[in-house]
């Protein structure tokens, strides 16, 4: 029964994130006005500056990401869009029964990061036929990271933390286990 809960509470975690980065999505679209801000840069013809949020280091800036990560394998045609989604809605049902087997609460937690990041770029793609980007950190005319949004950020984090559990976690030695006092 724990388990479940734990593995409910993930699914409603990944959930979450994917509210969030549509609701994020659909104001940087509209009301917070960076989408009308970009078109008329395009009009004008100049350089689309983004919308200053009143930091010197991060801006929003309106991107449509035709690709999956750093802009790979772009869709050129509605057909490849197509299979981008398949190909990413498959991923992302690997990882969602990964999620469903998972017994660590930290690994759990992970997972729904990039389960919820996924399902908000699959839902992208799949609907608007590009995955909408908007944040533009930078230091000067330096950026560390492209045009990025909430969905690639929690897949980002959570891939992180997988890969440094993984990475700094270690199990038990097999003769240290079999050595050890049973309760």
């Amino acid at each position: 029964m724990k388990m479940l809960r734990r593995r409910v509470a993930a699914l409603v975690v990944a959930l979450l994130i994917f509210g969030v980065d549509q609701w994020v999505k659909a104001q940087v679209a509209g009301a917070w006005g960076v989408y009308a801000a970009s078109r008329e840069a395009g009009r004008l013809g100049i350089r689309d500056e983004g919308v200053s949020i009143g930091l010197p280091f991060f801006k929003l800036t309106w991107t449509e990401n035709y690709g999956v990560s750093l802009g790979m394998l772009t869709a050129q045609s509605p057909e490849m869009r197509y299979l981008l989604v398949v190909l990413t809605g498959v991923i992302a049902l690997v990882v969602f029964v990964w999620m469903m087997r998972e017994k660590a609460k930290v690994d759990l937690f992970a997972l729904a990061l990039v389960l919820g990041g996924a399902l908000g770029n699959i839902w992208d793609r799949a609907h608007r036929g590009f995955v909408v980007d908007y944040a533009d950190f930078h230091i000067g005319d330096f950026r560390p990271f492209l045009i990025f949004n909430v969905a690639d950020a929690c897949i980002t984090i959570g891939v992180l933390i997988i890969l440094a559990r993984s990475l700094l976690s270690r199990d038990k030695p097999k003769a240290e286990a079999d050595a050890a006092p049973e309760s």
